[in-house]
């Protein structure tokens, strides 16, 4: 079974995915823009 998702929902996978690679250097920034993008797709 294959299932499609969204351009919203990849960004956010491969937002999470690259979190641990950006250590040090824009962990921070990456981690603001997983929950940024977290939340749009939770309150529209």
């Amino acid at each position: 079974m294959k299932k499609e998702i969204t351009n919203e929902e990849n960004d956010l996978i491969e937002a999470i995915r690259n979190y641990k690679r950006a250590y040090p250097n824009g962990q921070k920034k990456l981690l603001q823009y997983a929950v940024m993008l977290f939340e749009e797709m939770i309150y529209g």
